[in-house]
């Protein structure tokens, strides 16, 4: 299958966490945890447990960014991963963003050129690439 999603993680379920209406889906992709908030249904189709592989797929304009090296304490969203920026690409009011971190995992984000330019958000910088789990959709071979 291929998706318009530009952000495909490739990764091992570590747990899962379910309740009566949702569920949340630890992925480990590299070093990092993608948590995704589904559905408990979604769970069950997808026979997702522990030791499973499965991809965290984030759509790039669901991806936000700070500055800096180290996770944003004091903040609700669940996934952050630190890395540096590999990619910058503007475009008129909008561009894209590519973080790596140490291990090769990359996420890309679409942001205003004004955020960019605001974060200093240059190829070589230090970023945190923040996505809410309710915006990780989990997909399964």
């Amino acid at each position: 299958m291929k998706l318009s999603a530009r952000n495909q993680l490739k990764g091992t379920v570590e747990s899962v966490t379910e309740g009566a209406v949702n569920s949340i889906v630890a992925i480990k992709v590299g070093n990092d945890m993608v948590k995704a908030n589904i559905t408990s249904e979604a769970v069950r189709d997808l026979a997702l447990e522990a030791g499973k592989e499965a991809m965290a797929i984030v759509k790039a304009t669901n991806v936000m960014f700070a500055a800096g090296s180290e996770k944003i304490a004091g903040i609700s969203t669940r996934n952050q991963i630190c890395g540096k920026v590999v990619a910058v690409s503007e475009g008129a009011v909008n561009g894209h963003i590519t973080v790596e971190t140490a291990e090769g995992v990359r996420i890309s984000g679409s942001i205003t050129n004004e955020a960019i330019e605001s974060l200093g958000l240059t190829v070589g910088s230090d970023a945190v690439a923040l996505v809410k789990s309710t915006d990780v959709i989990v997909g399964v071979e």
